[in-house]
């Protein structure tokens, strides 16, 4: 027998079968082993889902939100504030029209008063009238006339009730006057006013310490009118009686005459004598000034500066000058407090618009003065008439 033939050498059908098998088994499990390396591979290379820089993402994504949120909040609250702003400028501007209103009605009264015969005929209006009667006749917010003129020549002198020979003659004499001062800009007015060769009026409150004092010095040696607008310009405490009225008067003018050498003869009620505050009719506290031998002025022309935001340069020139023409004798209002910028930056300009007008002269307020009141409060006078203030 041949060696292949051997029984110990024979290979079945059986063994090949297996041996197939098994060699397949291992290329399956070869391929699987490597499809397993492959994809451990791939997930190495590529970024796992929700991390790192995903969350980085979605960090940024809320910031931006956020301020997105921020920026609209803002957005909205200016929006907000800009309709007030809308609404109040509305409200000072239907304000601001009244008050031209009632101007003009009272400007258009001397007039209707002459064409209906009531001065006489003679022409002089209520300011000639006031001259031949000694009084101080008065239609609400009308000009009236000085109650005689030379009355307090021993009391003259700067800052008081100036005497002399009397204002010049001019169709328009107009008073600029200046409120609740001595201030911070007090000094910068008087320079202004010192440039343009103008005299003014200030009606001051008890303000104390050197500035204020050197001020006020200032104000009398100039030329200008000192007035008083009381001492503590606190509307409870001095509208609370007249008795308490005369403490503070009387402060206020013991303080001046102190620090000036000079007794003011003149006043202006705070809030003006048509103020709604005081519970005691004002004609009272009129009575009490008339006993003092002083007179009071409100004012036919406002500059619209007394409430606590600022008015613009170019509305001030315009309430300042614009009614001028109307009247035979303007009083001018405005305020010296420090916060009144833009009031300081228009007077140059209103000083020059009104020099620029024909047969108008700039005055302080003197003994020759027209009086200016809002209120009748005078024995057989008619009753108060209001007016805007």
């Amino acid at each position: 027998m041949s060696g292949r033939n051997r029984s110990g050498d024979h290979i079945s059908k059986d063994e090949f079968s297996v041996r197939d098998v098994r060699k397949d088994d291992i290329s399956k499990d070869g391929a699987g082993q490597a499809a397993k390396g492959a994809a451990k591979r791939t997930a190495k290379k590529e970024p796992k889902r929700g991390g790192k820089g995903n969350a980085a993402g979605r960090m940024w994504t809320a910031v931006w939100m956020l301020l997105c949120a921020v920026l609209l909040i803002q957005i909205w609250g200016l929006s907000q504030r800009i309709e007030a702003l809308k609404e109040r400028m509305d409200r000072l501007a239907q304000i601001a029209a009244r008050q031209q209103d009632r101007l003009e009605e009272l400007a258009e009264a001397p007039a209707a008063r002459r064409a209906d015969g009531q001065d006489g005929g003679s022409g002089e209006g209520p300011a000639g009238e006031a001259a031949r009667t000694g009084t101080a006749q008065v239609s609400g917010q009308g000009v009236a006339g000085d109650r005689g003129s030379g009355q307090s020549g021993e009391k003259a002198g700067p800052g008081g009730r100036a005497s002399g020979s009397g204002e010049p003659e001019a169709a328009h004499k107009v008073y600029l006057t200046f409120d609740d001062g001595p201030s911070a800009n007090t000094e910068e007015i008087l320079d202004i006013l010192d440039r343009y060769g103008v005299k003014a009026t200030f009606f001051v409150v008890g303000r104390e310490g050197s500035q204020a004092e050197e001020s006020l010095r200032r104000i009398v040696e100039e030329g200008h009118t000192l007035g008083m607008h009381s001492y503590t310009h606190d509307y409870d405490q001095i509208y609370e009686s007249v008795e308490s009225f005369a403490e503070d008067f009387e402060r206020a003018r013991d303080y001046l005459c102190e620090v000036t050498g000079v007794e003011s003869r003149i006043y202006r009620f705070p809030g003006g004598s048509s103020n709604a505050v005081s519970h005691i009719d004002m004609r009272r506290f009129a009575e009490y000034l008339d006993s003092q031998d002083i007179r009071f002025f409100d004012w036919n022309i406002s500059s619209g500066d007394g409430g606590s935001f600022l008015v613009p340069v170019e509305m001030l020139i315009e309430n300042c000058t614009a009614t001028i023409k109307d009247h035979g004798t303007s009083v001018v209002l405005m305020h010296d407090g420090a916060a009144k910028t833009t009031t300081l930056e228009a007077l140059p300009e209103i000083i020059e618009t009104i020099q620029a007008m024909e047969d108008t002269a700039l005055l302080p307020i003197t003994d020759e003065t027209s009086v200016v009141q809002h209120i009748q409060w005078e024995s057989g006078s008619q009753e108060a008439s209001g007016s805007d203030r």
